[in-house]
């Protein structure tokens, strides 16, 4: 028995479901164990399926994190989500300035509101927390300003270390949260329709939002839903200095990773995300953004 068979037979006798996208098939290419087109490579892809061995309790939660969007009728603690709130505070930021913003939106209005400009996701207005972090340079401009009326202007540079401040402070929160038993979702699309989301949230000029992240406990459906398979290590890392990726490479990858084949992916990745309407809506609105943060 190969070694793809024998990784894929001590799963299949673990008493764990195989998930489905890699559930054994016969066909042109299938190796031993069935798996079409495997060509070696399923050992190496089931192997992704259990814990490292290094494993401890943070590790494990984040192999394990996934996206929730349906949400158990249970409320949030004040107390978990001042925990959160707090740990999200505890994430590293340039300086030690904590160059963002957290708004904690309660109100319904705005949280309907924000559902129906974030592409019409009716699970952000049902989320038990809604948080956004925002880039945030106003709060210490201002007091710089005080003291130095004539100094500089907040500039690109800034937006995009208070930016990476508001996703790092957003991530803490993600983690912490799961490890109360807490699901949490993105909200890429919070980055639309700049004029409806600036008066909604009362942003002022050198504040952006960052991320906005729904919060809840996961409904049982979410809770047995299988974790998507993530990017293969090997993909994502280079060593030293960037290292360009031929366009094949990026198809095997996809093909791997998805159980389809990639003309198949990437018409899909196109006309769902790279070409549809929302990501050109996106882009219109992040130029304002910045052209607001920029502008005299």
């Amino acid at each position: 028995m190969t070694s793809c068979a024998k990784i894929i037979k001590e799963f299949l006798t673990s008493g764990k479901k195989l998930r489905r996208r890699w559930a054994p098939r016969q066909g042109s290419g299938a190796c031993s164990a069935g798996f079409a087109h495997c060509e070696g490579r399923g050992a190496h892809l089931l192997r992704r399926l259990f814990e490292p061995d290094n494993m401890n309790e943070i590790i494990s939660r984040l192999y394990k994190r996934k996206s929730v969007r349906v949400y158990a009728d249970k409320q949030i603690s004040s107390k978990d989500k001042t925990t959160i709130i707090d740990c999200a505070i505890q994430a590293p930021s340039a300086g030690n300035l904590s160059l963002y913003s957290i708004i904690d939106i309660t109100d319904e209005k705005i949280k309907k509101a924000l559902s129906i400009s974030c592409d019409n996701q009716p699970f952000i207005e049902k989320a038990p927390m809604l948080l956004l972090f925002a880039a945030d340079y106003k709060k210490l401009y201002d007091v710089i300003q005080s003291k130095f009326p004539n100094v500089r202007k907040p500039d690109i540079g800034d937006l995009f270390l208070a930016y990476t401040d508001a996703v790092i402070a957003a991530q803490n929160a993600v983690v912490a949260a799961d490890a109360l038993g807490i699901g949490s979702c993105y909200i890429g699309d919070i980055l639309e329709n700049y004029e409806t989301v600036k008066e909604l949230l009362n942003l002022k000029k050198y504040t952006m939002p960052a991320a906005l992240v729904c919060f809840g406990y996961p409904s049982e459906g979410q809770l047995k839903r299988a974790k998507p398979i993530r990017t293969p290590r090997d993909y994502i890392i280079s060593k030293n200095t960037y290292e360009e990726t031929p366009v094949s490479t990026t198809l095997k990858m996809l093909e791997e990773k998805h159980s389809d084949n990639a003309e198949n992916i990437i018409k899909s990745v196109n006309t769902r995300k790279f070409s549809a309407p929302f990501a050109l809506e996106m882009s219109a609105s992040v130029k304002k953004w910045i052209q607001n943060w920029l502008s005299d």
